[in-house]
């Protein structure tokens, strides 16, 4: 019936039509009627077709209807991202962004503007005009109690509006002001009002051992326990592998494969092993875990790792894509057992050419479990008189030669440090630890690239479905402000819809004191990475063919492309269109827990350092300038903030919106974009999810203070609470400046204006992370 309806409001000749219509324009008996509407409903709600005045009919695209899922900035603005992939993205403005939710699926009117009236590249525009499913109704808060009502103010930045609840009742333990709450929100049909809703569980005190952690695992609806079918399941596979699934397979255990991998991993997904087989050829394995031997299509192990779609790597815990029986035991390429991989063989020259591939199903035996850092110390000496040390001093000369040829052929150099927080027994902050993308992590990456590469390209040329990683070009719009920054600061550039002149303009940047900061503009100037049924390539990576392949133990969608490359049924394309943008989604939302989950470890962090009187100095490079102050950011703390001119008190400075710096009206003091400076937390917005910083001591000059700094912004004060409505206008004024014209920026998918101020970003959470290529 699906078929039916929308071949008939396809024609040419359609006439919107009503339920009793479409009956009789269908040829069904009365008594079908609500078997239609039915049918008629999810159509709707699935965005394949829209409901009009008079409850009539009609496919979308015939009334500039655009379905599709909404992403949401702090400062209320929205992005759709179309159903339709040939359609792009959507601005959608905080006015016309009704009750939509981050992630929510939407139907949006798109306006209709003059040809070139606003010039090519001008973003399309749209108004929310429907909800056409909810991505989440449960969210987590802060009770408070106002004048007349209790009301939660919500964890997420981008909610606008505080939530009007009862008494609760019923949740296993009292409810006290300031304790942080579930709660369910209700039908929300106007932003005229506060949305309603009831609190549904007590989490406890914000300070509470333990609430932190619970908090983001409730906001994100990231699940602690494995339902007992998914355990069964797991627990009736074994422990060991079965030789009698040796069969068919290509016997591997007597190569030296080895596995790299971080020193706190235990789900090794890939293992790779290099052979010499002529003067001038090598042989490459890239050995993959093949959980699509153990997790079918249709058992209730598929299902849950379906809906969970990848593993989520929080700051005190992992929550797995499949039970650890599986992911960190049976499937992961452990030392001295064997296990079972899909392979994917190389046949390389020299200098890092791939002259053939082969795929097959192989077994393994792999030989030793490294560390990055024991690898790194290893490439930094002379191999001993060991086979696989050897082995890996070649497999590094291989791999930079192929990492030549990936930059040659315009692939981007996006790589900054990441950042990992290592937890006491208590789970508070040991230290903070630098990770470099040092050659021993490159070794890894340029053979893990090179097997999505080599995958999807076979995918390709057999016209198999299955769902692809891709990148899309950055809006040319956004490359075109971001390029007049770059010549604001009196740096060359070229035309940058051209790969070749983003190269040059990185590779002058890694030269430059300013390099950096710019640099991490045009990061914000991308697209997010996402999953789809269309090759559309890789941007970043300067890749036409590219999957995910290597990591089926925690993302679902590797496991998806192991049975679309062995099993030559991976299902129809508009299942793998589903699929696609579920995880999708998921892997956001594990983006946003992981980034969150850091945030609430280092404001307590830094709450401590606050109270303990004795600051912590950071180095830090400004990244922006306002007539407010001036953005940083601190890589120690892998975090941006604001240094805000209230807190700068020797001297009175003025914003040279020319030139984009601030200068002392006395000492003549300059700040620019680039510059290095020593800061420390001033303070921590645990509501805002903000931090302020302020010069070190020794960078600020003791001078007294003028009257006139008054005129500067002034410090943010903490509002009496009230649960009346507040828009997300309200909610930000103070991080805003009339009389400042911002930039704005994309940041890993969500857009935001420089004058106001972004969620506080984790360099691994939100840059071009390694693990989400």
């Amino acid at each position: 019936m699906k078929d039916q309806i929308i071949r008939l409001l396809g024609q040419k000749d359609y006439v919107p039509a009503n339920v009793p219509e479409l009956l009789r324009l269908l040829r069904l008996s009365p008594n079908r009627q609500q078997e239609l509407q039915a049918v008629l409903r999810q159509l709707e709600q699935s965005g394949a077709v829209a409901r009009i005045k008079g409850n009539c009919y009609i496919l979308p695209r015939e009334a500039d209807l655009i379905p599709g899922r909404i992403r949401m900035n702090r400062a209320g603005k929205g992005f759709l991202q179309p159903d339709d992939a040939s359609l792009k993205e959507i601005a959608v403005p905080e006015s016309a962004t009704g009750t939509a939710l981050n992630e929510d699926r939407v139907l949006v009117r798109r306006d209709v503007r003059r040809k070139n009236f606003q010039g090519e590249d001008a973003q399309e525009t749209g108004t929310v005009v429907r909800i056409l499913e909810r991505k989440r109704t449960q969210m987590v808060g802060t009770l408070h109690r106002g004048r007349q009502f209790l009301f939660v103010t919500p964890d997420d930045p981008r909610i606008p509006h505080d939530i009007l609840v009862p008494e609760p009742r019923d949740v296993g333990r009292p409810a006290r002001i300031g304790d942080k709450v579930v709660v369910e929100m209700r039908e929300w049909e106007s932003t005229n009002s506060n949305p309603e809703g009831e609190v549904i569980e007590v989490l406890g005190a914000p300070d509470e051992e333990g609430v932190d952690m619970l908090s983001v695992l409730r906001q994100y609806d990231l699940p602690l326990h494995f339902p007992k079918t998914v355990l069964a399941e797991a627990n009736a596979i074994g422990t060991t592998v079965d030789p009698k699934d040796f069969a068919g397979r290509t016997d591997c255990r007597k190569h030296q494969v080895i596995t790299i991998d971080p020193d706190d991993a235990k789900d090794f997904d890939d293992a790779i092993c290099l052979e010499r087989v002529s003067p001038e050829q090598w042989r490459l394995w890239v050995h993959i875990a093949d959980v699509s031997h153990y997790v079918k299509p249709g058992t209730a192990l598929d299902e849950e790792a379906r809906k969970r779609g990848n593993s989520t790597y929080l700051v005190d815990r992992v929550i797995p894509m499949l039970p650890e029986a599986l992911s960190n035991e049976l499937c992961s390429l452990k030392p001295n057992v064997d296990r079972l991989t899909k392979c994917v063989e190389f046949l390389v020259t020299n200098d890092g050419r791939v002259l053939s591939t082969k795929f097959y199903s192989a077994v393994i035996h792999s030989q030793r479990r490294f560390a990055y850092g024991e690898v790194l110390k290893i490439l930094q000496r002379a191999p001993a008189n060991d086979p696989i040390e050897q082995m890996l001093h070649h497999a590094h000369e291989l791999a930079q030669k192929i990492r030549k040829h990936r930059f040659k052929n315009g692939s981007l150099d996006l790589d900054f440090p990441e950042t990992k927080i290592r937890l006491d027994d208590k789970g508070k902050i040991l230290r903070i630890e630098k990770n470099e993308n040092d050659v021993s992590h490159q070794l890894i990456e340029e053979y893990m690239l090179l097997a999505n590469e080599a995958v999807a390209t076979r995918l390709m040329t057999q016209h198999t479905p299955a769902i692809y990683r891709i990148h899309e070009a950055p809006d040319p719009r956004r490359l075109q402000e971001y390029r007049q920054e770059v010549l604001a600061h009196f740096v060359q550039c070229g035309n940058l819809s051209q790969p070749a002149e983003v190269q040059k303009l990185l590779q002058k940047l890694g030269t430059l004191p300013i390099g950096p900061a710019l640099k991490i503009g045009f990061l914000k100037s991308l697209m997010r990475a996402r999953y789809a049924v269309e090759p559309l390539g890789h941007y970043g990576l300067a890749k036409k063919k590219y999957t995910h392949f290597t990591s089926p133990i925690r993302r679902y969608a590797d496991l998806v492309v192991h049975r679309a490359l062995f099993d030559k049924n991976p299902g129809s394309t508009a299942a793998l269109a589903e699929i696609a943008e579920h995880i999708s989604v998921t892997e956001r939302n594990s983006a946003d827990a992981e980034r969150d989950s850091k945030d609430v470890k280092l404001f307590a962090f830094l709450n401590a350092q606050l109270a303990s009187g004795e600051p912590v100095k950071y180095p830090a490079l400004v990244t922006d300038v306002r007539n407010f102050g001036f953005f940083v950011d601190v890589t120690g703390l892998a975090m941006s903030g604001l240094v805000p001119l209230s807190l700068m008190d020797d001297d009175f400075y003025v914003f040279q919106e020319a030139r984009r710096n601030l200068v002392g009206r006395r000492s003549r003091r300059m700040i620019r974009l680039g510059d290095r400076v020593t800061v420390q937390v001033a303070r921590v917005d645990t509501v805002k999810k903000q931090v302020d910083f302020q010069l070190a001591v020794e960078e600020r000059k003791v001078t007294a203070p003028r009257p006139q700094q008054s005129r500067q912004q002034p410090s943010r004060q903490n509002q009496s609470r009230q649960p009346a409505t507040r828009s997300r206008d309200e909610r930000s004024r103070d991080e805003r400046s009339q009389n400042s014209k911002p930039a704005t920026f994309k940041t890993s998918g969500s857009t935001f204006s420089t004058t106001q101020r972004p969620l506080i970003k984790s360099s691994s959470g939100q840059r071009f992370s390694r693990r989400r290529r």
